[in-house]
């Protein structure tokens, strides 16, 4: 069994010209050749706004950069074409793509139509704040440029709950919940009610909308041959929708379908509540852990490193955990902004990729960099990748036991020739531990492929060796014969 790694191939900021799926179809071979497995990519349907929205502000699912609606054919990220070659290309070199599935609102409408509706308290949705009036709401979606090719369905007001804006008072802030729909209750609590996010937001459960939804993801499956789903803003919609709709899309094609459930929330027992609410059928990111290392990385060393897995999927819920360091939610100037702090990223990388529960998630940005933000690559991430598929294996012995160095390591299997790690990490100073690796490793040269420690570690007869680390830094010792292996294939 090969270890699993996804790469999120996009960032917020990423190039608007239509370049990223060609990008894709150019980089596939480059990324099953240093360990990616499963590729995370952007909402692929045509937007409500400009041709350079990231894809969240739903217009038309159908549409993938086909037909010209909203001043466009092609979406932020290419035409359809170039969707369907890039899946392509990932799949012709073993790499699984999971589509990035957008159910919860829509954008972008066609028409106004008058709607009863009352005014809701933004911080408590349940609270109403309004007499019953008629506002003139963005629901009517008829999306002529597609002219009903792949479906007929036409959005209005029903299939809707409430809306964000009235085209007659023009204001902003105000949220509005239509006359006769209640808000969704299986859904996080926050601001009383968390169902509403954004422009329209859809009624899943409407018969007809719950209808939809299912039939559009059996033709998506069809139509682009994708292989799991990450689950947008799972905090907002119905939990019991959504683990029908993962089991409806299961049943129909790839039954074991890897899905992934986006609810932002550094509570730990709000993510374990809505694992149990939709039975496990999905993993969920770790957000706990991705503010534990967030707030690590600014606390100059005063964090105690020891505790840095508690209350995290990572260590309570592993067999549904997805790890990251940072995404495009978390990058700087977005509403969800988090980022880790550059000096500890590979520290942070260390820790997700080698770990031996969770699957972990690497980051476009810190892969290529990110120029609006001038934020440069992480050193030795495509290393650190290579390490996991190759060598990251066998039974974990861990010393997570120090304020501020930490370790662990990999007693490395059969399977995979030369398999077997140690790792330490550092959020101070300098550190040294002596751990053990097998006493199948003994006389046995142990090395650096950080690249940082040029002394080379000598295992000793009972399977120990006296492994060290830089301050501020990580340490991933490898098999002389590994390492070679590693330097040869280096960047």
């Amino acid at each position: 069994m090969t270890n699993r790694t996804i790469i999120q191939y996009f960032e917020w900021y990423v190039s608007g010209n239509h370049v990223l799926w060609n990008k894709c179809i150019a980089q596939a071979p480059r990324l099953k050749e240093f360990g990616i497995t499963d590729v995370w990519l952007p909402p692929a349907y045509k937007s409500g706004f400009s041709e350079d929205n990231v894809g969240y502000a739903v217009y038309d699912m159908y549409d993938l950069g086909e037909f010209d609606q909203k001043g466009t054919v092609k979406t932020k990220y290419g035409s359809r074409e170039e969707y369907q070659q890039a899946i392509k290309a990932f799949h012709d070199n073993d790499i699984k793509v999971l589509a990035d599935i957008v159910l919860n609102h829509r954008m972008g409408a066609d028409e106004f139509e008058d709607v009863k509706a009352v005014n809701v308290e933004p911080w408590n949705r349940n609270q109403q704040c309004s007499e019953e009036k008629t506002i003139s709401a963005a629901t009517v979606f008829n999306f002529p440029g597609r002219n009903g090719k792949y479906s007929d369905f036409k959005w209005s007001a029903k299939h809707f709950t409430g809306v964000d804006w009235d085209n007659y008072s023009k204001s902003h802030g105000s949220i509005y919940r239509f006359c006769g729909k209640q808000w969704a209750q299986d859904v996080d609590h926050e601001m009383g009610n968390f169902d509403f996010l954004m422009g329209a937001d859809v009624d899943v459960n409407n018969p007809d909308v719950y209808a939809e939804l299912i039939n559009w993801g059996k033709w998506y499956i069809d139509f682009t041959d994708i292989d799991g789903y990450r689950m947008d803003a799972v905090k907002h919609l119905s939990s019991e929708f959504t683990r029908k709709w993962i089991e409806e899309m299961r049943k129909y094609k790839k039954p074991d379908a890897l899905a992934i459930g986006e609810y932002w929330s550094g509570n730990l027992q709000d993510l374990l509540n809505y694992l149990n609410a939709v039975g496990h059928s999905m993993s969920l990111f770790d957000v706990p852990l991705h503010f534990r290392i967030r707030d690590m990385s600014y606390a100059d060393g005063n964090y105690d490193m020891s505790k840095l897995l508690d209350d995290t999927l990572l260590s309570s819920c592993p067999d549904n955990a997805i790890t990251f360091v940072d995404n495009h939610d978390s990058q700087p100037g977005q509403s969800l902004e988090s980022f880790v702090n550059v000096w500890m990223k590979q520290v942070a990388y260390a820790l997700i990729l080698l770990h031996e529960n969770g699957i972990p998630c690497i980051f476009y940005g810190d892969l290529y960099g990110i120029p609006y933000t001038r934020n440069i690559p992480i050193p030795r991430l495509r290393t650190l990748v290579r390490v996991r598929h190759d060598y990251a294996y066998g039974k974990q012995n861990n010393y997570i036991d120090d304020y501020n160095v930490i370790g662990w390591t990999r007693e490395g299997d059969e399977e995979h020739p030369n398999s077997g790690i140690a790792v330490l990490l550092s959020d101070k100073h300098d550190g040294r531990k002596r751990m053990y690796v097998g006493k199948q490793f003994a006389g046995k040269c142990f090395r650096d492929c950080m690249r940082k420690i040029r002394e080379d570690v000598i295992i000793d007869n009972e399977g120990f060796g006296e492994f060290t680390v830089q301050g501020f830094s990580s340490a991933v010792w490898v098999t002389e014969e590994a390492y070679e292996n590693l330097i040869i294939n280096e960047d």
